[in-house]
């Protein structure tokens, strides 16, 4: 059964370092797309990119008709998925970057699998996306949201880091540590997983939490119910303000006696793959795993 046909889509990639492999996918698959008459640039790609191509601005973002492209990394597909959540439009990934967890079409013979796409042949995953908050007592000073993880971390702080877990107010365990990776089961494939983290399938209704090198020898990755909400109580015994992150996006600066708390967000991600893709043949063969003998 064919899924839904796009009318429109937008090209999104991160230039503003020089990347001669992703702009020269960009210009061929651009050149690809202008034939069809349907392809429009993202405002941040036009900024740092010469292509003969409109721009959309992104408040005309259409979820009945658009697509947004990617070409990159995992760490572009989680800049562009910022965007695609925001609107309610649906990302494909073209995979110029190392691992490419999430973006799985090749660069080298793209054309038929994005035609493929296009004509509504392709897989639909909703990828799940944290909400993260930070409070002062009762007021959220700052609010965001991950695809993949939030991360608290030390900042400029030389020593462990002190702070108390919650969940749905059921107090966990007081921790001093390097810091904490609350992932969906998205990001369980990335940071958290290097911290020793179990790997969760993409659509467990779950979030894993990670102590990172915490001094206490008994603590150990939590995977939790998401619809659970998680609060860190960030302690006073620590000197200076931390950071937390959101995808590795962006830091934001956290004062001791300030709390976050962590949900399921009622928005997700509208993630595309080729008709081919199997999630567990991407694990093996970006972890590297044996195949049959």
């Amino acid at each position: 059964m064919k899924q839904k046909k796009f009318q429109r889509v937008i090209l999104y990639a991160r230039l503003e370092r020089e990347n001669r492999d992703v702009l020269e996918t960009l210009q061929q698959v651009s050149a690809h797309l202008a034939q069809k008459h349907i392809v429009m640039l993202d405002p941040d790609t036009a900024q740092n990119c010469d292509l003969p191509i409109p721009v959309l601005p992104r408040a005309e973002l259409d979820p009945d008709q658009d697509l947004m492209i990617v070409v990159g990394g995992d760490g572009s597909l989680l800049s562009a998925g910022q965007i695609a959540i925001q609107h309610h439009i649906p990302v494909v990934g073209i995979n110029r970057g190392n691992l490419g967890f999430l973006t799985d079409i090749s660069p080298h013979d793209f054309a038929l699998e994005l035609d493929q796409v296009l004509q509504g042949s392709y897989l639909q995953e909703s990828r799940s996306v944290l909400a993260m908050s930070i409070y002062e007592q009762n007021t959220v000073c700052f609010a965001a949201q991950a695809l993949n993880d939030v991360v608290l971390s030390r900042g400029n702080e030389t020593r462990l880091i002190t702070f108390d877990v919650f969940v749905n107010e059921q107090f966990v365990s007081h921790y001093r540590s390097d810091g904490l990776i609350l992932a969906t089961p998205t990001g369980s494939t990335a940071y958290a997983l290097s911290a020793g983290g179990p790997i969760l399938h993409p659509q467990l209704n779950a979030m894993v939490m990670v102590p990172m090198f915490s001094h206490s020898f008994s603590a150990r990755p939590l995977v939790i119910d998401d619809q659970s909400e998680l609060r860190i109580e960030i302690s006073a015994q620590n000197e200076v303000p931390l950071q937390i992150s959101c995808d590795g996006q962006c830091s934001y600066s956290i004062a001791p006696g300030q709390s976050v708390r962590v949900k399921k967000s009622e928005r997700s991600l509208q993630l595309l793959h080729p008709k081919d893709y199997r999630y567990y043949d991407t694990l093996r063969i970006k972890l590297g795993w044996g195949s049959e003998g």
